[in-house]
């Protein structure tokens, strides 16, 4: 049997299991338990609307959803093809919690229109450029269609009944709000592909002497019928589609991994998927085309033959164009990037890239118009036409962006250059004019939002930059006692902006404020999900690691605790490299952070009595590549000053200390229970536990292992398995998406810790990603979690 009738038959046997139980009960599947219900109802509570604002900034669009879905859901038909989770039924991606409700709000009158939706299936919607419409794809076990409902009366018609390849880009709007380019369903299509009894080949692949170098990745192909399967599902027919529903087809069916409309929408970039495709690397590595076609489909010129993606060398780029785009200032007119050093940042050359430009009719020799020393990144149009050039360099970690004020040929200034870890001195990045791909530029000047990150913490801001005199005014920032984020601007001086405010006692809602007026007015009041925790206690700290180095991190505390009181106590957290003390000790988020919670969240064992060191910084500190040669040494220091600062502060009870984290955190909790004795317990939620399955590197470590063995042994909590003396739960999706973190890590994690008489409890969750989905799931993992701790940390 196929991959996918087996998981069609589990999901039929499982919705017969749990029909009788509603996910809205208490109750769960045999064998799955259910943590108190205090932590349930939380969990279970209706998370905060999403919202959008549309580009008039004159409506708001917020989105419901569940909080978890069943596991019946989350074990519905799907295939793993090329990286990718579908769902064979839609032709779309596997859902696992989508939006359920629409409703449109009024920025100026605060009226709410929910929108008539059918009671099935799932949406996603998206602005037209102008405002005055919502497309809206609903997706069902049948497929998915296209719907669009008018801003001003919330009336929804049907545009395309179906066919649409939610693989094959989906639906997006033109510029001029007129329709839409689709990706559909080819006619005819037929049947998928049926799973052969019998295999008519071997699998073979092979590797003729090229240096071919990957990281590990999940989902992948692995034989001739998924290739057939991948071509089946994602294969696509680009159509154009009007309003009233009619496709106009263009090219030819394809795997496309994108198209793009230039500024007078006459041409496009077309980049399609070809083969060779391979069995080692995700779809976004695989051969591909990039092609300039006119309006009709007619291809006009070749202008990139992208190789398969291992062959980049490790920090590198492919040779040939790359960053293929429209300029949005000249009509037809192409841009992208080629590299000058072979795409190899270890080749010493004056100027690593260079920008190129060709325009219609596509006949001509390309023309270069600037070239970068360091890598180049990212280019920002505004609307009068300056442009602003990013580029960095990996060996110094640096940063610096070029301003040309009237375009290419105008002499480049520099705006700004930093260390890209500096989060103190990140200036901002431009604002956007919605739907454009254009930055807001008023006379002279643009404006730049960003984190506003200090030694108080993140403090967000909006400035004004004048391109002339490269002077910035600071226009908005977020108040100490708040945690503000810019929305949008109201009006293009900035004398009304929307924002999203939230604060330790108010949920996240949305406010207008009026500079000119120094008024705020409330445009959204959302409730608190979960009053249950509203009394929570919450303290920023920072504190000193032995080596000088900041830390910081977050503890909270049950509603009910009294000062001096000394708590069981769980450490959640996450290492993250840095090339410099300075770095490390910035500190990141803000204290006026309202707590929320989704899952099976940490936070949620405040309900019983648990005081939480949440965020507790872990930096790995070193120049170069080099941060990873003292992992173990710097992690043990700093959770060592963690718990030190918890137990002087009358916080924590030293023996009775728990420590967790998720992926790269459940790395760090191994490590931390075979290299010292500070926790009395671990739990360890998808991880990766042995570095030589990932010889080719990890996270940001890039050396191989060959090039650095002795690194990856000393960092492999399964190398030390024998020294891992506290308990351990070790949790894990059976279905793991995520690069290195294969069950198998954990599977074989924990043989190593039971063949040498530790204490561990290993729990894989059927059907489940890295990040859990089902409710039945998160209740489980809630429930081991609490009880592991409350056997061996609370006591």
């Amino acid at each position: 049997m196929s991959r996918l009738q087996i998981r069609a038959g589990l999901a039929v046997a499982l919705a017969a299991l749990i029909i009788v139980a509603p996910a809205a009960q208490s109750t769960a599947p045999s064998g799955y338990l259910t943590p108190p219900k205090v932590i349930m109802d939380i969990m279970d509570a209706e998370p905060l609307p999403g919202v959008v604002v549309s580009p008039d900034r004159k409506t708001l669009l917020l989105t419901h959803r569940r909080s978890m879905p069943t596991l019946a859901e989350v074990a519905s038909p799907m295939l793993r093809l090329g990286g990718s989770r579908i769902s064979p039924l839609s032709n779309g991606s596997h859902v696992l919690n989508g939006t359920t409700g629409l409703t449109l709000k009024d920025v100026a009158t605060g009226v709410e229109r929910k929108l008539t939706l059918p009671a099935e299936g799932s949406f996603g919607a998206s602005f037209s450029p102008d405002g005055a419409k919502l497309s809206i794809t609903h997706t069902t076990d049948s497929g998915i269609r296209l719907l669009v409902a008018d801003i001003a009366t919330g009336q929804v018609r049907t545009v395309l009944d179906g066919g649409v390849n939610g693989l094959g880009g989906g639906c997006s709007w033109l510029e001029d709000s007129s329709g839409f380019m689709c990706g559909l369903i080819p006619a005819g299509r037929g049947a998928a592909p049926p799973t052969p009894r019998v295999p008519t080949t071997p699998n073979m692949q092979q590797n003729m002497g090229t240096v071919a170098a990957g990281r590990t990745y999940q989902d992948l192909l692995t034989n001739a019928h998924d290739e057939a399967l991948y071509d089946y599902y994602f294969t696509s027919q680009p159509a154009w589609v009007s309003l009233a529903g009619t496709p106009t087809p263009f090219g030819k069916p394809a795997v496309y991994a994108g198209l793009q409309i230039s500024s007078d929408a006459k041409y496009l970039i077309v980049t399609r998927v070809k083969r060779p495709y391979s069995y080692l690397l995700p779809a976004g590595s695989f051969p591909r085309d990039v092609e300039i076609w006119d309006r009709t489909g007619t291809p006009v010129r070749t202008l990139a033959d992208v190789p398969m993606g291992d062959v980049v060398p490790v920090n590198g780029v492919h040779q040939g164009p790359r960053n293929a785009r429209w300029h949005p200032l000249e009509p037809a007119t192409l841009l992208y990037v080629e590299a000058l050093d072979k795409g190899d940042i270890r080749n010493t050359v004056p100027h690593r890239d260079r920008v190129m430009s060709l325009t219609a009719p596509f006949t001509g020799q390309p023309a270069e118009l600037i070239k970068t020393t360091w890598r180049a990144g990212g280019m920002t149009f505004t609307e009068r036409g300056a442009i602003l050039v990013s580029e960095s360099d990996r060996a110094s970690r640096m940063s610096r962006t070029w301003l040309y004020e009237t375009g290419f040929t105008a002499t480049p200034r520099k705006l700004w250059e930093r260390a890209q870890e500096d989060r103190y001195g990140d200036p901002g990045s431009p604002l956007m004019r919605p739907g454009t791909g254009k930055a807001i530029q008023v006379g002279d000047a643009v404006y730049l939002t960003g984190a506003g990150a200090s030694p108080k913490g993140d403090l967000p801001f909006l400035d004004r930059l004048n391109l002339k005199t490269l002077q910035k005014e600071r226009i908005w920032q977020s108040t100490e006692d708040a945690y503000e984020t810019l929305v949008a601007l109201v009006d293009d001086n900035a004398t009304r902006v929307i924002t999203r405010r939230e604060t330790k006692q108010i949920p996240p809602n949305y406010v207008m404020r009026d500079r000119t007026a120094g008024s705020m007015t409330p445009i959204t009041a959302f409730k608190d999900p979960h009053p249950q925790l509203s009394d929570v206690q919450k303290q920023f700290v920072t504190y000193k690691r032995a080596d000088g180095v900041t830390l910081s991190g977050t503890i909270y505390l049950p509603p009910s605790y009294k000062p001096g009181t000394r708590l069981p106590m769980f450490v959640w957290a996450y290492p993250q490299e840095f090339t410099n003390a300075d770095a490390a000790s910035q500190i990141s988020g803000s204290p006026n952070r309202f707590t929320l919670v989704r899952g099976a969240s940490h936070l949620l064992l405040l309900t019983q009595g648990y005081a939480i060191f949440d965020g507790a910084t872990m930096p790995i500190i070193g120049s170069g590549e080099t941060a990873n040669d003292t992992y173990v040494e710097q992690l043990v220091a700093s959770a060592q000053a963690a718990v030190d600062y918890a137990v002087n502060a009358g916080i924590a009870d030293r023996t009775r200390i728990g420590v967790g984290g998720h992926s790269y955190g459940a790395f760090m909790t191994a490590n931390l229970l075979a290299h010292s004795d500070i926790f009395a317990a671990g739990v360890a939620r998808s991880g990766a536990y042995n570095r030589t399955l990932t010889p080719f590197g990890f996270q940001n470590e890039t050396r191989t292992f060959w090039e650095a063995p002795d690194v990856y042994a000393k960092m492999s909590p399964f190398w030390h398995a024998h020294k891992v003396k506290e308990p351990i739960l070790l949790i894990h999706g059976e279905l793991d998406n995520n690069s290195g973190t294969f069950p198998i890590q954990s599977e074989r994690f924990y043989m190593a810790l039971k063949g040498h008489g530790a204490t561990v409890r290993y729990v894989t969750l059927p059907y489940e990603s890295h990040g859990y989905s089902a409710r039945e799931s998160n209740l489980h993992v809630m429930a081991e979690t609490l009880n592991w701790l409350d056997k061996y940390v609370k006591r």
